[in-house]
């Protein structure tokens, strides 16, 4: 009797191996080299844009971006041009892969349309909306806590990592003991804001007096050098620490 064999399937896999591979890398490159216009444009269609499209696709599923953005399709398509816009400034030299280069590109360009999004829904809140609420449902919502998208959670964590940055880099122009005791106190203060019972003006102004050990009048003249070294770093844009 002749045992049948069971062909055992192998899982197909969803890393971007499928879709964004050492073929496409190629494609990229000699995308680059080429001086023919036809030549470009179906390298573009045919090997390039699908990678565009699904890396896209797979980043805005896989953090939410939608969901704050709103159209699918229309912030896949504008992202997916901003790809194409910037296929020259890859440089394979380097030796870094096309996948690399263009899913951070992709991821930043992503995050920073969404915190554009979030600022101007902030500011386009009318204030009839506002006074129209009831007190009931005032209560309501402020009593539910809900949990923020993975993409707002990226977008929060890219601002604090700013922040971090930012405040490291005012640490390194002050020379006085004072105002590296303040920053200091500051940086700490930042790092445990989610232990904090609560926050207000004259709270913040208490815990950072216990954590440098200045006096009022030592910490204010402090906060007002660190205040003038933020506002110049702040001119050149290099920080983005709202969103």
């Amino acid at each position: 009797m002749i045992k049948k064999i069971k062909r055992v399937r192998r899982k197909r896999g969803t890393g971007p191996s499928l879709y964004f591979h050492k073929g496409t890398h190629d494609a990229i490159v000699k995308y680059q080299n080429s001086e023919d216009q036809s030549e470009r444009e179906e390298l573009y269609v045919v090997d390039i844009l699908p990678a565009f499209s699904k890396l896209v696709e797979n980043l805005i599923f896989m953090h939410g971006f939608a969901k704050i953005n709103g159209s699918y399709e229309d912030l896949k398509g504008d992202c997916v041009s901003f790809l194409y816009e910037t296929l020259g400034k890859f440089d394979p030299t380097r030796g870094s892969k096309a996948f690399s280069y263009f899913n951070v590109v992709a991821k930043n360009w992503l995050i920073i349309k969404s915190k554009q999004t979030i600022k101007r829904n902030r500011r386009h809140v009318s204030m009839e909306e506002i006074l129209s609420l009831r007190s009931a449902d005032a209560l309501t919502i402020e009593s539910h806590s809900l949990a923020p998208s993975p993409a707002y959670a990226l977008i929060k964590a890219e601002a604090l990592a700013d922040l971090f940055d930012m405040l490291e880099v005012i640490k390194g122009r002050l020379k006085g003991e004072n105002e590296i005791s303040c920053i200091n106190a500051v940086i700490t203060l930042f790092n445990k804001i989610d232990d904090l019972e609560f926050l207000n003006k004259r709270a913040i102004f208490v815990y950072l007096r216990e954590l440098s050990n200045l006096n009022a009048k030592q910490l204010s003249i402090a906060m007002s050098i660190i205040r003038k070294h933020y506002r110049e770093i702040s001119k050149n844009g290099d920080f983005d620490i709202f969103f």
